[in-house]
């Protein structure tokens, strides 16, 4: 979680914006926007939101959360992919990303995506319509979910704050074994997960994310991102459950590390049976 101390500290009188996502893609922190954003107004610092992760799903009210720009993308809300939008507060001046034409006030040129932002449109009406119920629903399934995990599976941590997150997000360490080798074996078994973030599923390299939070790279690799969506059921949650389990035990009797390793005890708060 972003300190709202250090934003202070770092701005100088060479500042003119400030950008923090409103939630982590990988370990679904929300971040302390609103005393962010009194900062930097006190300071006259253009603040901008990636909330790509969050609109639709948590409350992102520019007013406040004091953003002067924020952005989200369509395909989050279940809506088509290739196409967004950016709120910009009056007042705040932008310089024009692409030249050749006068579209969108003046701030890009190209024609408009008109289907994708009629998709755009309804699909954050429908997530609007529904999002304390659905929030609420998958924040339950998640906190399952993790439970389930904690109580039958040695050796793991859970990664991100565990009340100021994302609803549908679980981010979760397994000791001893490499993430890579967990994907493949649940997704034999029909569950889909990832590794790190969607952007980054070929790479093989442990999470930064997880690294700048101070996790052993050891600890890091065997990182496995959980995310719930609106068509997950508890039952879908319990047959993971009833899977993982066996695919952690199996793996780690073939790794080459074990609980003596001296990775093991860098890790931090672990949670065994």
């Amino acid at each position: 979680m972003v300190d709202p101390d250090d934003v202070r500290k770092a701005i100088t009188d060479r500042t003119i914006l400030v950008s923090i996502m409103h939630a982590n893609n990988e370990v679904g922190t929300v971040q302390p926007l609103a005393e962010i954003g009194r900062i930097l107004k006190e300071k006259e610092v253009t603040f901008h939101t990636d909330a790509v992760q969050t609109f639709g799903k948590l409350p992102t009210k520019v007013d406040e959360l004091g953003v002067a720009l924020l952005s989200l993308s369509a395909h989050k809300l279940y809506g088509p992919k290739g196409v967004g939008a950016l709120y910009v507060r009056k007042g705040t001046r932008l310089d024009s990303l692409l030249h050749g034409g006068h579209h969108e006030r003046n701030r890009r040129a190209g024609t408009e995506n008109v289907a994708g932002i009629v998709g755009l449109g309804r699909a954050v009406e429908l997530a609007l319509a529904e999002m304390e119920e659905e929030a609420h629903r998958l924040a339950t399934l998640r906190e399952r979910l993790w439970e389930g995990i904690a109580a039958n599976v040695e050796g793991v941590r859970r990664n991100g704050h565990p009340t100021q997150a994302l609803p549908g997000t679980l981010n979760v360490c397994f000791e001893y074994i490499e993430g890579e080798s967990i994907i493949l074996s649940l997704d034999m078994k029909g569950v889909a997960v990832s590794s790190s973030s969607a952007c980054t599923s070929d790479s093989l390299e442990p999470s930064h994310v997880l690294l700048a939070m101070g996790v052993p790279p050891a600890i890091a690799q065997g990182s496995i991102r959980f995310s719930l969506g609106r068509d997950n059921t508890a039952e879908q949650v319990d047959y993971v459950l009833a899977e993982l389990p066996p695919i952690i035990e199996r793996l780690r009797a073939m790794s080459p590390f074990s609980a003596k390793e001296p990775f093991a005890a860098e890790a931090g708060p672990r949670r065994r049976k």
